[in-house]
């Protein structure tokens, strides 16, 4: 290869960066102040609330019996999620008890770790520590994520395995496009043995499998993440200088799908492990039972949980009974239908009449902001051909769009659904602002900056005035009332 291909493959191929002290100091400051907001009065209130009733029990239920158990009937309770979020919850629970802080305090601290896990994958992305702060800045102060990292439910694990997972795959592009550069420079010579195995790779599939072992729509992100893995080898390649790096992209395509799909369902299938070592678990002997047998076959604990699963299947697609705070996709990001967690109108404030309620709604500046961001995002991905780009606008659309589907069937669907989203919906916005700051030393620059910082304050104000709504602060009821912008569709 001459000098000159190699000077090209270096400027194409690069290498992985190295996190700044400045961006250490930023994700601390940023993650200090997200526990400490989340942390503040977190039993309170003291009693389950929305959809807790179900998860809170059910992880106390795992560690007393190992699945789901029903205490009335004194059997095994039929649920439709899969536990590894229950487990996570159940932590909280054995190490500080059952109750409202014990059932709580692991969806703040994954929920914290998800925002620092934000920043670190927007520095990589984007090599701007001012960019990675503002990500985890906005992170911080949205009310979607700041009642979801309180709040029992499972969707702030699903959260956080797929951030997990979407960090890890941007450090298998890096890692791998370095290994090429390094295979380049060596001559071209056994590029197969300088590529190495990709254990960031495996890493992300393991991640994949435990979101989906948390719900099952992270399978949404098992195949984006997977073809963009291929199309980042196949991006590879060509930035190497392999002449037909199409044709001999596709043989290694076909088998780390494969592979990552494999690798994703061996974790998926792990979480399982209390109900496979229980005699108690729902169907986990079924087959036996159903065809009188008097004991499992080698097989049948596998297919009984698959019978399990098509079940739960047939549950998911069928869920159509009407909930007065269901929405459909289209709502989500106006924030058309939040959702109610709790409500105490018997609380003292200073007035007449006073009331406490945790409504689960995002940051109205920040969420209004998400489609023009989006819109923004699409145009930039065309007109700079950024890959980045394209990968933040698929990896938002792949936590919303799909649930469209659904629509035609009138399947119940809540806002949260969209929390999955949300960090690369925050990733786009700050993908725009850094469009709009300019490059360092560029005329608009200083501009630039002045409407990206103008933009966070007006977030961080409207989360501070939303506040009291969001952590059940008792206020006037005149107050609640003016936070109610949208009327009855946030009542």
């Amino acid at each position: 290869m001459t000098a000159e291909r190699i000077a090209i493959a270096r400027k194409r191929l690069g290498g992985p960066g190295r996190f700044p002290r400045a961006f250490w100091l930023a994700a601390t400051l940023v993650g200090g102040v997200a526990l400490v907001l989340r942390l503040i009065n977190l039993g309170r209130p003291p009693q389950v609330m929305f959809d807790e009733t179900y998860y809170a029990n059910e992880a106390q239920d795992l560690l007393q019996h190992g699945v789901e158990w029903n205490p009335e009937t004194m059997q095994p309770e039929y649920v439709v999620h899969p536990p590894l979020g229950k487990w996570m919850i159940a932590i909280g629970e054995q190490l500080f008890g059952y109750n409202a802080f014990g059932w709580r305090i692991m969806a703040v601290l994954f929920g914290v770790a998800a925002i620092v896990l934000v920043m670190t994958a927007t520095w990589r992305l984007l090599r701007s520590t001012v960019l990675a702060a503002t990500a985890g800045l906005l992170m911080a102060l949205d009310g979607m994520h700041f009642v979801m990292s309180r709040a029992a439910l499972l969707d702030i694990f699903l959260l956080f395995w797929i951030v997990v997972a979407f960090n890890l795959l941007v450090l298998d592009r890096e890692q791998r496009r370095a290994r090429w550069l390094a295979a380049v420079e060596a001559g071209g010579g056994k590029v197969r043995a300088m590529l190495g195995i990709p254990w960031y790779r495996i890493a992300c599939a393991v991640s994949l499998g435990l979101a989906c072992g948390v719900k099952w729509s992270g399978l949404w992100y098992l195949i984006l993440f997977a073809l963009a893995a291929v199309v980042f080898d196949m991006s590879a390649r060509r930035s190497a200088g392999v002449r037909h790096w199409i044709s001999e992209s596709i043989p290694p395509a076909v088998g780390w799908t494969l592979a990552i799909g494999g690798i994703a369902l061996f974790a998926y299938v792990n979480v399982w492990w209390g109900w496979f070592l229980s005699d108690d678990g729902y169907f986990r002997h079924w087959y036996a039972a159903t065809h009188n047998l008097p004991h499992d076959r080698l097989i049948d604990p596998l297919v009984n949980l698959a019978h399990y699963h098509d079940t739960a299947y047939a549950f998911h697609t069928t869920l159509d009974k009407p909930h007065r705070y269901q929405s459909w996709p289209w709502q989500w990001l106006l924030l058309g239908r939040p959702v109610p967690f709790s409500w105490d109108p018997n609380v003292s404030c200073g007035a007449p009449d006073c009331t406490a309620e945790i409504l689960l709604l995002g940051t109205p500046v920040l969420w209004w902001s998400f489609t023009p961001a989006l819109a923004a995002l699409g145009w930039l991905a065309v007109a700079r051909r950024d890959g980045r780009a394209w990968l933040v606008l698929a990896a938002a659309l792949a936590g919303i769009v799909p649930w469209f589907q659904s629509m035609p069937e009138h399947r119940t669907m809540f806002f949260f659904y969209a929390l999955p989203a949300e960090p690369f919906l925050v990733l786009a916005v700050v993908y725009v602002l850094g469009a709009i700051i300019g490059a360092p030393h560029s005329a608009g620059r200083r501009s630039g900056a002045l409407i990206a910082g103008a933009y966070v304050l007006a977030v961080a104000l409207c989360f501070a005035y939303f506040y009291p709504i969001f952590a059940g602060v008792p206020i006037p009821y005149s107050d609640w009332l003016d936070r109610l912008w949208l009327g009855n569709r946030w009542v």
